[in-house]
């Protein structure tokens, strides 16, 4: 059998170019673990924004990962920041560039869901009320996984974590994950969404949507964690799919009030994305099945508030 011709670097490079930006703000070397998510939801957010970013990080995985002061894999500013106060910080930032008169340069905010849902959910909502001209992030791992796997106001029902073992006590995560996405809808900011590190093009359009639209912005990026989730490093992006296909995390974005669903994938059975990870292989059958019709009934909860948003289009 004749094999067909090989592409040469240029060939392979031009088809690249016309999906996602070249250029790359993040060196070789960073600390994070085999897999990490979030270090790729880094690498697609930062080729969106591009060089002429501020980031500000609070205590969370990425405050260790870009490596050891003064050495750092990111090519923009960084500010660390304590665990509560990415809101406050971004702020501030965005402030002190508007007396020098910089209009130019994007300031994002980059916590984890620990530091976003939980800790720095007060700052995060000081911001969105002021409606100050930033871009906050939320890299979405479901638990604090840099300081030990604790469990989250962002960890799924049925998730093994440090602080909730799985065992003779059953102790497993009994509370439903928290829709950080829904509260900041509900502050009514110009734009809210949410995207994948496994679904690099959605992620990167909605980042520079993000940054055209003057006002606070929110993206929720849903990130897997090979080590706090006890799966193989080289599924990241497969689960991160099976994700959106089982319906356990979905894609969609909010602008003007009006929903947008960005994905409509066939559904598969949730059973099959949770056992590729540890942290789930003890749930028994009559939890997953009760949390699969919960997660389609959400399901079915967000394409009617879509369909009510385009009607609401319409009229206007």
């Amino acid at each position: 059998m004749e094999l067909p011709p090989r592409r040469n670097f240029e060939e392979v490079n031009d088809m690249a170019k016309l999906t996602i930006p070249e250029d790359e703000l993040m060196r070789p070397g960073h600390m994070g673990c085999l897999g990490c998510g979030a270090t790729q939801a880094m690498r697609f957010v930062l080729k969106a924004a591009g060089r002429k970013t501020i980031l500000s990080i609070p205590a969370c995985c990425w405050a260790v990962m870009p490596g050891v002061w003064p050495n750092t894999c990111l090519e923009v500013p960084e500010l660390y920041t304590p665990f509560e106060t990415t809101g406050a910080s971004i702020s501030g930032i965005k402030a002190a560039l508007e007396v020098l008169g910089k209009d130019d340069v994007n300031v994002i905010g980059f916590a984890g869901d620990g530091g976003t849902a939980d800790i720095g959910l007060q700052a995060l909502s000081g911001v969105a009320d002021r409606n100050d001209d930033v871009l906050y992030i939320m890299y979405d791992n479901e638990a604090y996984m840099n300081t030990g796997i604790q469990r989250s106001g962002s960890t799924p029902i049925g998730a093994w974590t440090t602080t909730t073992p799985v065992g003779t006590t059953q102790a497993w995560e009994k509370s439903p994950k928290k829709s950080v996405a829904d509260i900041m809808i509900a502050h009514r900011i110009p734009y809210v969404a949410t995207a994948s590190a496994a679904y690099p093009e959605d992620l990167i359009r909605k980042v520079n949507k993000a940054l055209s639209i003057k006002g606070t912005k929110f993206i929720q990026i849903f990130a897997p964690c090979p080590t706090g989730w006890k799966m193989d490093p080289g599924l990241t992006v497969k689960i991160g799919k099976e994700a959106i296909s089982s319906r356990a995390f979905s894609l969609y974005e909010v602008e003007g009030g009006a929903i947008k669903i960005n994905m409509k994938p066939k559904k598969t059975p949730l059973k099959e994305y949770l056992f590729k990870q540890g942290r789930f292989k003890h749930m028994p059958d009559y939890l997953i099945n009760e949390l699969e019709s919960d997660l389609d009934s959400k399901w079915e909860e967000l394409l009617f508030k879509e369909e009510c948003s385009q009607k609401m289009l319409k009229k206007k």
